[in-house]
């Protein structure tokens, strides 16, 4: 597996959370699994050892050399083996992919090594049939498994996946790159790497990989429409044959409200006491009124983006949050966003209350204390926030899009464990959220709908089962 984070060496997101958790379910089907990453400052003081150093990798005209750490045994959860591929000049930096400037101009070189290294690591320390890479920042590796200027014996059979976490995200670049990154101009065209007259790094991964895989069944469609495709619907769909949705999994030993140290009292379906703990201490954080205890109280925890919709909650916010509704929240990201939060905060002391950046007790806290837990996003791959919201009993309210269409049921009533809206605008968000209020107060169906989520179970084992049987259908067609 090739990524451009694990966690916990380097992490911007949910990325880094599958890079730590899907390695070691498949290690637990018996596969032997390798990740690589680069070797970041954050990594500089893992307990890892060189066994490659001064190894020279040419990418057009220049030839740079890096250094392979690898994990020591042991440091690991589980028996995957992880490497680092260092180059100081190129990954030592403050920043993953960028710093107060801006993305790092250099990105295309920076992840072509990366790919170009994986390879030398499969070539030289740990024998590989699947090459699994992860977003754009690792979708050049197919194009150069392929490269037919370079015949080696080495990968003969060997194959690549590519698993799109997100779209919206696609390494694009110049087209002077091409020459930098060590690739001819023959792929300079609209089948291969060409992009409206620009490198696309993830396309080209999309062209060039044996199989095609996103985080969810529903985003495995949207992807291939134009509201959703970014451009690269077109493509997508011509390889909707190798194309397929395998929804992320979670951890449950830590998102798990029957053994959480980050709150305030445990519960579980067949107990569910301490989660009025939990509500009453999170009003009390948030510096709600004791009147809050017995009101719907909606949480959200997330980056506070334009892709998470929370521009919505400018339109619905002001009705939501005129009745005797509450909000928690926890997050940071683009300033439009954090502004409307703070309107909110600020039309509705006592009300809603935010707090700016991330916490991860708090986010626990969050999640254990809150009644409903909001998601309006306007495209979610697969979501996360959502899955851990129905083991902690915290019905979510979602619009059905991607991986929240397909974890959340809304129907019929005896089997829905949460809330869905379709159209992108305050008012069915607003309905969304007055439905969820309404069915609360009936305290023996809301109970049941909380039970159904808790019972849900998005482990990552039924997910490293269907990689499992994808890797097998590649190397034994």
């Amino acid at each position: 597996m090739v990524s451009s984070e694990a966690n916990p060496w380097a992490k911007s997101g949910g990325l880094a959370d599958v890079l730590e958790a899907l390695p070691a379910a498949l290690a637990a089907l018996g596969h032997p699994v390798a990740v690589v990453i680069p070797r970041y400052m954050a990594a500089r003081n893992a307990p890892a050892r060189r066994i490659l150093d001064g190894l020279p990798i040419a990418l057009g005209p220049d030839i740079y050399e890096v250094s392979i750490w690898q994990l020591l045994r042991g440091t690991m959860k589980s028996d995957v083996t992880l490497f680092f591929v260092d180059q100081p000049a190129l990954f030592d930096r403050q920043g993953l992919y960028n710093d107060r400037n801006g993305d790092f101009p250099d990105n295309h070189i920076r992840f072509a090594i990366l790919s170009r290294a994986a390879l030398e690591i499969a070539r030289r320390v740990f024998p590989t049939d699947i090459f699994h890479c992860h977003d754009w920042q690792t979708a050049l590796l197919p194009v150069y498994l392929k490269d037919d200027r370079v015949i080696d014996p080495t990968f003969a059979g060997t194959r690549s996946i590519l698993t799109i976490h997100n779209l919206g995200y696609q390494g694009i670049f110049a087209p002077e790159v091409l020459g930098e990154i060590g690739l001819p101009k023959t792929i300079f065209h609209p089948g291969a790497i060409e992009f409206w007259g620009k490198v696309n790094f993830l396309k080209a991964g999309i062209v060039f990989a044996d199989a095609l895989t996103t985080v969810s069944r529903k985003y495995a469609e949207e992807i291939q429409t134009r509201e959703y495709g970014v451009g690269l619907e077109g493509v997508i769909a011509s390889r909707r044959n190798a194309l397929t949705g395998i929804l992320n999994g979670i951890d449950y030993d830590r998102w798990n409200p029957a053994r959480d140290h980050l709150i305030p009292a445990h519960y579980s379906p067949a107990d569910l006491s301490g989660k009025a703990r939990c509500k009453r201490e999170l009003v009390h954080a948030m510096g709600f009124p004791e009147a809050a205890l017995e009101r719907p109280l909606i949480g959200v925890v997330s980056r506070f983006a334009t892709q998470k919709g929370f521009d919505l909650l400018a339109e619905a916010g002001p009705a939501i949050f005129s009745k005797d509704v509450y909000l928690a929240a926890l997050g940071n990201g683009e300033p439009k966003i954090e502004a409307i939060f703070r309107d909110l905060q600020s039309r509705f002391p006592g009300k809603v209350a935010v707090r700016f950046g991330y916490d991860e007790s708090m986010a626990h806290r969050i999640e254990a204390g809150s009644d409903i837990f909001l998601m309006p996003s306007r495209y979610e791959p697969c979501g996360l926030n959502q899955i851990y919201s129905l083991r902690y009993g915290t019905v979510p309210v979602v619009r059905a899009t991607g991986g929240l269409d397909d974890t959340i049921t809304s129907a019929p009533a005896s089997e829905a464990t949460g809330f869905k809206f379709v159209a992108y605008n305050g008012d069915a968000l607003r309905e969304a959220v007055e439905e969820a209020c309404r069915l609360r107060e009936d305290r023996e169906a809301w109970t049941a709908m909380m039970r159904r989520g808790m019972q849900k179970d998005f482990s990552w084992a039924a997910s490293a089962a269907a990689y499992s049987r994808l890797y097998c259908s590649l190397v034994n067609p």
